[in-house]
C-alpha cells in the first residue's frame, strides 16, 4: 500500500463570502514541487467566480484516468516487446445524474492513439489485448464508479 498526498489551498483574499460571489480558484500543490491552478469548472460556477484557465475537478479526473491507463499500456507494450513511439489521447467524461440521481461522472471515454516502430509490432487483437490489460491494473479505473470505454484509434 502506498500514500498519495496533494495540498489543496483556497483564500478568501479579502472578498465578500457569504453572498456566494468569491473566486473558486484555488491551487494544488504536488510533492515534486508541481503547482496547478484549479477552480470549479465554468458550467457548474458561471466566470468571473470559476477561472477558465485553471483545471477543474471533473477535467483532472478524466485526466488521471487516462495517464493511469496509459502508463499501464506502456509498462505491458515494453514487456511484451513492443516499441511505443507516441501514444495521444483525447478523453472525454460525462458529467450527469447516476442510478440514484446524483451527480456524477458517469461515463468516461479513453481514445488512445498508439504509434509503434521497430521489428516486433502488435496486431489489432495484441492492442486490444494491452489496453483490456491495462484497464483492469489501472488504479484510478478501479476507484470510479462511472462506466469507462477504450475506443482506440488509428494512430
Amino acid at each position: 500500500m502506498s500514500e498519495h498526498t496533494a495540498t489543496v489551498e483556497w483564500r478568501r483574499d479579502g472578498q465578500a463570502f457569504t453572498d456566494n460571489r468569491y473566486t473558486r480558484a484555488h491551487d494544488w500543490r504536488f510533492d515534486g514541487g508541481a503547482v496547478v491552478r484549479g477552480s470549479s469548472a465554468p458550467t457548474s460556477v458561471p466566470i468571473p467566480m470559476s477561472d477558465p484557465a485553471a483545471v477543474d475537478p471533473e477535467e483532472a479526473l478524466v485526466a488521471a484516468l487516462s495517464s493511469c491507463h496509459m502508463l499501464f499500456f506502456l509498462g505491458y507494450a515494453a514487456k511484451a516487446g513492443f516499441t511505443v513511439d507516441r501514444y495521444h489521447d483525447e478523453p472525454v467524461g460525462l458529467l450527469g445524474r447516476d442510478a440514484d440521481g446524483h451527480m456524477s461522472m458517469t461515463l468516461f471515454t479513453l481514445r488512445p492513439a498508439v504509434d509503434f516502430s521497430g521489428g516486433t509490432r502488435p496486431d489489432a487483437a495484441q492492442i486490444d489485448d494491452l489496453h483490456h490489460r491495462a484497464h483492469a491494473a489501472c488504479y484510478i479505473a478501479n476507484s470510479v464508479r462511472g462506466e469507462v470505454r477504450i475506443e482506440p484509434r488509428q494512430a
